[in-house]
């Protein structure tokens, strides 16, 4: 199946009243976890990673590009149509790195400084973006974070959202609606009528941060209020932790640790969370209503994007 572009992706989404679920992966495994999960509900995929939680100095060495080229190729040999996203890259040196290293969706984390300010660092991510044609995700208001309270919020104004997109001329856009990132346990109350005021204001798609606490009840009006992917990580790697730890040996009694770590065999701790991560993702998957969608790309597409196409600015 050819990569496609998450310009793309989402189009289709909204066209036919589903989501697509960005779960956020870190590794080889989790990557396989993401991919296999939409192969087997027959659905579009996202495949990415992000730089938000992850160690600044690994990410500019080498993570960046490592993980950039792992998910690429595992996209381009998927049974369904993926697009390849660097998420929440938190400087233009890393978005290029992800762009030149095979990414064909960037999105770099901005909502926290003032309006003029994201507006021009956004438009600096289209420029190289569209350089080699891949699609690019903005955030305008900034999400609380559910582990450190004390963190400026700020829910997205619709007329400032529609100015942002006008201006940057982005393919999608993060909104905060009371959607919070680091939920641990339960749901999170969020403005559905902010999000309709949005929806109208703005034409691109709407994405929605923050997913693991996004009440369940509520995703389909916010699918009818132009929400066309939901961004996933605490819950999957609590589940994938969850996993690890039920698997994990009693380090006594083993004598060949060879099966326990990287054999993918059924006593490798590490695929026993990625199995764990899998199935809450199939769940997922089938609650946005892509699953099956995959279906709507039974004929082939040409990628837009090409690494070789254009210099990265």
């Amino acid at each position: 199946m050819t990569i496609v572009s998450m310009q793309e992706i989402l189009a289709q989404a909204l066209q036919h009243g589903y989501a697509i679920g960005y779960y956020e992966s870190w590794d080889q495994y989790s990557l396989e976890g993401a991919i296999e999960a939409a192969e087997e509900a027959h659905a579009p995929a996202i495949l990415g990673f992000g730089g938000a939680v992850t160690n600044p100095d690994w990410l500019n060495t080498r993570g960046v590009a490592g993980l950039a080229c792992l998910a690429r190729c595992l996209a381009e040999h998927a049974g369904v149509p993926a697009a390849v996203l660097f998420n929440e890259g938190q400087t233009l040196g890393q978005i290029r790195r992800a762009l030149e290293a095979g990414c064909n969706a960037v999105m770099l984390d901005s909502s926290g400084l003032p309006f003029e300010e994201n507006v021009a660092l956004t438009r600096q991510v289209v420029a190289a973006a569209r350089a080699v044609g891949a699609t690019v995700e903005a955030e305008l208001g900034r999400l609380p974070d559910a582990i450190a309270e004390a963190q400026h919020a700020a829910l997205t104004d619709p007329d400032q959202a529609r100015r942002f997109v006008e201006r940057t001329g982005v393919h999608a856009l993060a909104v905060s609606i009371g959607n919070t990132h680091l939920v641990l346990e339960g749901e999170i109350a969020v403005d559905l009528d902010l999000l309709a005021r949005i929806h109208e204001a703005v034409p691109a798609p709407l994405v929605l941060h923050g997913g693991t606490g996004f009440p369940r009840a509520a995703v389909p009006d916010a699918i009818t209020c132009g929400v066309a992917k939901f961004n996933l990580g605490t819950r999957l790697k609590r589940l994938f932790l969850a996993g690890v730890r039920d698997a994990m040996p009693d380090p006594l009694r083993v004598r060949n640790i060879h099966p326990y770590v990287g054999s993918r065999d059924k006593d490798d701790v590490l695929l026993r969370g990625k199995e764990r991560m899998k199935a809450e993702i199939i769940e997922l998957t089938k609650l946005y209503g892509s699953a099956g969608k995959a279906s709507l790309y039974s004929k082939p597409i040409q990628e837009r994007f090409c690494v070789d196409q254009g210099t990265v600015a």
